[in-house]
């Protein structure tokens, strides 16, 4: 007796087919959900920062005192952060006592200054202006890599520099509320932040770090400067002169200053989670937007007066930034090319390199070496406050991982 299924089969080619459709559907809908979690990321790192530069400048207009609203931003740093990397189980690093001398100490000393520079700006300029001023930091980090770095770039990198400053320029003529001194404290500011992203990618590199560690570390360090200013500046003001009847309510200032740090806590945790799951060059992108929409919400939030010359000005510096991280990123790519290993001798070469760095790294204090960072595998993108940098290797956290 022979029982014969009623149900059909399906030719070979038709169920082979049917399997590859699903593994590709197996394989579609984590880049799905993967998408959709950077864009939620993306819209909370774009509502965070413009709401947080709203709220600054709404403190500033009613509290004029820029050096308290940097104090709680750095303490917001020093109390959220640490909670943060034991919860994710962030390794510690040891740095060497020279090393935290020479270079520890300055970065701090540089995040002080620039934030507290930043905030005087704020104070002093609009919103859309002082970020547009801010643009300027590639022309900075290059021309400060030239000098202290003797770092080269090529040609396509020097020509993105050209609508930076000509959007800067034109934003700055035709600006309705300049400031000198508005103008001093932004450039000041990043100056400072491009110096921070030239040294922070030696610590990094030397002593591999985790990028959120050395947040902390130098987030512990400002408070040394931090508190010392604002005693002699904002609390001699307070105590002193008798500077508070200005003031007429302090319940909600103080609510606007607890605000405006943790808003900051979360606009740097948010950009360093960003960067860990997207291309260097579509943080590029996304960092681009997040400036468009950081002076976006401020005008038409804060209502400061603006003229299509002068947005055309902000656009075009804006553009220019997106244009020189294209072009390291493009510069990145070719240099890797170039030095990868093609024979058996080439590898045992290019491993010999990375070893003789190590061994310059336990005493802190080396020069900067004169090779390119393509050789140890990094994609470097330079962002508001670090050189963000992607490594190839692995590391004991995790191998995809930003080493920032």
């Amino acid at each position: 007796l022979v029982i014969r299924s009623s149900v059909p089969r399906l030719p070979v080619s038709a169920a082979g087919a049917v399997t590859l459709n699903w593994k590709m559907a197996a394989v579609a809908r984590p880049q799905v959900k993967e998408g959709v979690r950077i864009a939620l990321l993306c819209l909370c790192w774009y509502s965070v920062s413009s709401g947080g530069n709203v709220i600054n400048k709404i403190i500033l207009n009613g509290f004029p005192y820029p050096v308290t609203v940097s104090l709680f931003h750095i303490f917001s740093i020093v109390i959220f952060l640490p909670p943060l990397l034991r919860a994710w189980g962030v390794p510690k690093t040891e740095l060497p006592g020279r090393y935290y001398r020479w270079f520890i100490l300055p970065l701090a000393f540089g995040k002080y200054f620039a934030s507290v520079s930043a905030h005087f700006s704020i104070w002093k300029v609009p919103v859309s202006y002082a970020h547009t001023v801010k643009a300027t930091m590639p022309i900075w980090v290059v021309l400060l890599s030239r000098i202290i770095m003797k770092e080269k770039q090529t040609t396509k990198v020097y020509t993105s520099l050209v609508p930076i400053i000509g959007g800067v320029l034109l934003a700055t003529v035709t600006e309705l509320s300049f400031d000198l001194s508005g103008l001093i404290s932004a450039l000041a500011a990043t100056l400072c932040f491009s110096l921070q992203n030239i040294f922070s990618k030696k610590v990094l590199r030397d002593t591999r770090i985790h990028h959120l560690r050395l947040l902390n570390v130098l987030g512990f360090n400002a408070v040394l400067f931090m508190v010392p200013t604002w005693v002699l500046v904002d609390l001699s003001s307070f105590l002193v002169d008798g500077d508070l009847g200005g003031v007429n309510d302090w319940s909600w200032t103080l609510m606007l200053l607890l605000i405006s740090g943790f808003c900051n806590f979360a606009q740097n945790v948010i950009a360093f989670s960003v960067l860990n799951l997207v291309s260097p060059l579509s943080y590029a992108v996304a960092n681009a937007t997040k400036r468009i929409m950081v002076i976006s919400v401020s005008l038409l939030m804060l209502r400061n007066p603006v003229t299509s010359t002068n947005m055309l000005g902000m656009l075009t510096a804006i553009l220019g930034v997106f244009l020189y991280n294209k072009a390291k990123y493009d510069a990145n790519q070719e240099a890797k090319k170039k030095l990868l290993p093609v024979s058996k001798q080439d590898l045992v070469s290019f491993d010999h390199g990375n070893v003789s760095l190590e061994k310059m790294q336990p005493n802190g204090t080396g020069p900067f070496p004169q090779s390119s960072d393509f050789q140890y595998g990094r994609s470097n993108v330079l962002t508001d406050h670090f050189q963000y940098s992607r490594q190839t290797y692995t590391m004991g956290y995790g191998s995809n991982q930003y080493d920032v």
